[in-house]
């Protein structure tokens, strides 16, 4: 096995990352799907336990889970330098297409086509989660057996965060932090002083132009916990709402961009950015969003690797790291839940049996579940939100 230690060029990494970046349409399942194909199966950089660490910490940040995962499994590789260019990397080409696409479609009648590319697209994206939970929970079973943790305990946590991110997804990351702290009770029992969690809302202040644009665009980075699509109410608000870049019907256009291309849901800013101030706008939305992501990472990185081993951070990750997989299928109930028009329910089961029953690919199934909806829609299906 290749140690995570050992320096990969960082032209590899540039290279996979921008990969990933430009296949990983459906959301971050399908790049956490694809970065543990890349990582743990292909070339065995990260084991199992590593990259089960890995989710478990980036579930309890704010911000895209995936695209987290993707900075933290670079920077394991290859230090700072790393975790910077396979982030950008990642980031990059989605960015790009999402922007392109916003122009087009940020008109009065966007074409037939990518409204149904991204119907089809979107009705796939519940399997992939399973799909993307199920490739990790093997590795987490076994992680109990070693560590001598009850099996039941297991279940219950797996079935907190599934529970969670199907019904209060907003809140998960308080169901992770306590499935973690519950384990630490039960394996450690320190004496813990007990602490309060503080949620305060934040209040948007009297801006306008860029620093308007500035403000929503840290909000969405910073605040988003619980999962991509916690930022579409908060942007919705001030985009629509509060500042009237975009109309009620444009801003869904926006969210329908997020889905179809790669990527995870918070580039929709991108698309926000452009609608209240051109490409630069949406330049600008996309890196003021996606900086805390770098920081979160790349500052308590190095911390999380120095006490990976420490029996307080391991029961902690014992019980989060079942919990976030947990979320992430728990994450395909709203997702199914969303779905518009019964076609795509045929699309959903047609997903299911190829990523779960065949094991085919994530990529395939997204691809293709694009070209029925491109189909659909020529032949009069609606696709429409």
């Amino acid at each position: 096995m290749r140690s995570s230690t050992e320096r990969v060029p960082l032209v590899t990494i540039a290279r996979e990352w921008a990969r990933i970046g430009s296949v990983g349409f459906g959301g971050p399942a399908t790049q956490i799907a694809l970065l543990r194909r890349l990582c743990v199966e292909d070339h065995v950089w990260l084991s199992e336990a590593e990259f089960e660490d890995g989710v478990a910490a980036v579930n309890l940040l704010p911000g895209p889970a995936a695209t987290q995962l993707a900075i933290f499994c670079a920077w394991r590789l290859r230090g700072l330098r790393g975790g910077v260019v396979g982030g950008l990397c990642l980031i990059v080409p989605g960015l790009t297409l999402i922007l392109a696409l916003a122009i087009l479609f940020l008109q009065s009648h966007p074409p037939l086509w990518i409204e149904g590319a991204a119907a089809g697209s979107g009705g796939a994206v519940s399997a992939v989660a399973v799909q993307a939970a199920r490739s990790l929970l093997p590795a987490s079973w076994r992680r109990a057996d070693l560590a001598g943790g009850s099996h039941i305990r297991w279940c219950a946590y797996l079935g907190s965060g599934a529970a969670a991110a199907a019904t209060i997804g907003p809140w998960l990351v308080l169901v992770l932090l306590s499935c973690g702290l519950v384990e630490v009770l039960v394996r450690v029992r320190p004496s813990l002083d007990r602490s309060m969690a503080v949620l305060a809302g934040v209040a948007t202040p009297s801006l306008g132009g860029l620093a308007a644009l500035s403000w929503v665009s840290f909000k969405v980075g910073a605040l988003a916990y619980g999962g991509g699509f916690v930022i579409v109410p908060l942007m919705q608000h001030d985009a629509v709402d509060t500042y009237h870049w975009m109309t009620a019907p444009q801003f869904l256009n926006a969210v329908a961009l997020g889905q179809v291309t790669p990527g995870p849901v918070l580039q929709t800013v991108a698309v926000v950015g452009y609608a209240a101030a051109g490409v630069g706008g949406g330049l600008l939305a996309a890196s003021i969003a996606f900086a805390p992501s770098f920081v979160f990472v790349l500052v308590g990185g190095p911390r999380f690797n120095r006490f990976r081993d420490n029996l307080l951070v391991t029961a902690f990750l014992n019980g989060a790291g079942p919990a976030a997989i947990g979320g992430i299928a728990g994450a395909s109930i709203p997702l199914a839940l969303a779905l518009s028009h019964p076609w795509q329910a045929v699309v959903l089961a047609g997903a299911a049996c190829w990523l779960l029953l065949l094991r085919r690919g994530v990529l395939s199934a997204i691809v293709g579940a694009g070209v029925v909806g491109v189909v659909a829609a020529l032949f009069g299906a609606p696709v429409g939100v």
